[in-house]
């Protein structure tokens, strides 16, 4: 039967009926390890109650209110966001790629309000995955996403991600500010080193420019940090983040400073559901969580056992594993295997979920909340599953050569 679905996606065949923690089971009762959290979404795992009860209770409350009133919970959610990092002021959308259009339109009205209109462009990175509109496409900069959708929309230089002095070189006096993902996701788990991130705070404030962090994925304690940047000792001017922020119920929020935000009055953005009283119910009590030190600092713990699991493993098959990568429970496997091999054989054999990203790397996401007895079981069939992919590459070597 033909679906009514935009085939945009390529599902797996198995029906997901509900969850709990780390699990998913189908609608056929079989239960799989979930260790892709919705591409870092869940990150407080399934039907968490803490988060179920503030949904339930909100929503015998208000569901949405156009932004011409106050929110009280949207209002809450901004002072503790901002409290919690950089930040002066915050604006919820509902999505990451969003938020990040956002910062694009802070950054550009804060040159043009400072007296230099003509700055407006934006310095990305090589591997940069910012979004699925026309402008956070263009910022990513990857061929696969832009090609047939026309011209690509201007405003952005994309430069090579470790070289300090290629990124001064990339900057002309129309640039209006760098942008950056502290552990680049989509392209396959690659975190930017803390000098890295240091050297582009001390560029921009030489330059006048402003410092952009797209912490969409490694945000919201993935990193066993609140803010993957804060371990670097540095900050942005403007931050977005969304995926953890709402443990699965869909916001996005960018955070700046007030000097930052300064040319940004009522009528230059906007937003018809962002921060509505559902989500910022789930965003609060989802903070009510990850704000607690104790929770982080076990996510760094987790994030060492998880390591040490994977570099283990890769030991046993230095055939198949090329390089483990990552901070926290952000972690990515690098194979000679493409990466939609080893997740759907991961999914098929050992019933465990993961993401494939860009340069063969399997993503490992759990959510933050999963057990030392997960993290092991994971090792476990991940193991017999790199097994049985061994077997299965030595046996059409084998048969190439009797050939």
């Amino acid at each position: 039967m033909t679906s009514a679905l935009l085939p945009v996606f390529q599902p797996a065949s198995m029906l997901f009926e509900h969850g709990e923690g780390a699990w998913l089971t189908t609608t056929d009762g079989e239960r799989y390890l979930d260790f892709g959290a919705g591409i870092a979404v869940n990150a407080l795992g399934y039907s968490h109650p803490h988060l179920v009860g503030a949904l339930e209770q909100q929503n015998r409350k208000l569901w949405h209110l156009s932004n011409v009133y106050r929110i009280p919970g949207r209002e809450r959610l901004a002072e503790r966001l901002t409290a919690a990092c950089f930040a002066d002021v915050a604006f919820f959308a509902n999505s990451g790629a969003e938020a990040n259009e956002c910062a694009i339109k802070i950054a550009r009205r804060y040159q043009d309000t400072c007296g230099h209109p003509e700055r407006w462009r934006i310095v990305t990175f090589d591997g940069a995955f910012h979004g699925r509109t026309l402008a956070t496409m263009a910022a990513g900069g990857n061929r696969k996403y832009l090609d047939g959708f026309g011209p690509a929309v201007d405003g952005f230089d994309l430069c090579p991600r470790k070289d300090i002095e290629a990124v001064r070189a990339c900057i002309g006096p129309q640039t209006a500010a760098i942008m950056i993902e502290p552990i680049q996701g989509e392209s396959g788990i690659r975190p930017v080193s803390h000098s890295f991130l240091r050297q582009l705070r001390n560029l921009c404030d030489e330059l006048g420019l402003l410092l952009i962090f797209d912490e969409i994925q490694c945000g919201m304690g993935r990193t066993g940090y609140l803010f993957a940047h804060q371990e670097a000792g540095t900050a942005p001017d403007i931050m977005s983040l969304a995926k953890g922020l709402g443990g699965g119920f869909p916001i996005g929020a960018c955070v700046s400073t007030r000097h930052a935000a300064r040319g940004m009055i009522p009528g230059t953005h906007g937003s018809t559901f962002g921060g509505n009283p559902l989500a910022v119910a789930v965003a609060n009590a989802v903070l009510d969580i990850v704000l607690d030190e104790a929770l982080l600092a076990e996510v760094r713990r987790k994030g060492d056992l998880a390591r040490a699991h994977l570099d283990d493993v890769a030991g046993r098959f230095p055939d198949l594993i090329v390089e483990v990568r990552g901070r926290g429970l952000m972690l990515g496997i690098k194979t000679t295997h493409t990466s939609q091999e080893v997740v759907d054989a991961l999914r098929t054999h050992a019933k465990v979920l993961t993401i494939a990203a860009g340069d063969n790397v399997t993503r490992v996401l759990p959510p933050l909340i999963v057990t030392d007895e997960e993290i092991h079981l994971f090792a476990e069939r991940l193991d017999q599953t790199l097994a049985l992919l061994s077997k299965r590459a030595e046996t059409q070597i084998a048969r190439q050569g009797h050939y």
